[in-house]
């Protein structure tokens, strides 16, 4: 038998309490189930804007690395592409820090694809594209100066919450490809 303070046998009246400690935690369920969705809305956010942002900044240093090759005269122009290349994608696998460098997320091998268009030449090794441009006004040159180089990484990034998987867009192995993308003038 329950007592309240009174020393006396507790009656319906007196049971109030009791009800509302129950309806207190039917509603702290209702509420904390999209407070926990929200939270892990915000980490996986996390994950994908540190990606982004280390991506990006890894682009970019790839990039100043591609503008401030230093021309080899002994030689050819593609032999010089291919070595400007390989520094391009090594100053990138350092840059990426803590991100995977390996597949599925991130794949580079040790051969080019070369295409060539109409004033552009575009180096292709996985997940890395490297296209060199001759802006109207240049003359075309062997050490490509003044020429613009862009360097594209995209990395496959996991998503780690279901729920967010299925309102983002995905690649076919269910990751969300970001990109960096950065343009600069070789010197």
């Amino acid at each position: 038998m329950r007592f309240v303070r009174t020393g006396r046998p507790a009656g319906p009246a007196d049971r109030s309490g009791d009800a509302e400690a129950g309806q207190s935690l039917v509603e702290f369920a209702l509420v904390l189930t999209p407070l926990f969705m929200l939270l892990l809305g915000i980490i996986q956010f996390g994950f994908i804007f540190n990606t982004y942002v280390t991506l990006t900044n890894a682009t970019r240093d790839a990039a100043r690395e591609g503008t401030v090759y230093v021309y080899d005269r002994t030689k050819t122009k593609d032999l010089n592409d291919l070595a400007r290349n390989e520094e391009i994608r090594s100053t990138l696998l350092a840059s990426m820090n803590l991100l995977s460098k390996t597949a599925p997320r991130f794949t580079t091998g040790s051969t080019w694809t070369a295409a060539t268009g109409t004033g552009t030449k575009t180096y292709t090794n996985g997940d890395l594209r490297i296209t060199y441009t001759v802006p109207s006004g240049t003359t075309e040159s062997d050490p490509r100066t003044g020429q613009q180089i862009t360097v594209v990484a995209s990395y496959h990034q996991d998503l780690i919450i279901p729920l967010i998987a299925e309102l983002l867009p995905r690649d076919s192995g269910g990751r969300l490809v970001l990109t960096g993308e950065v343009t600069m003038v070789a010197n």
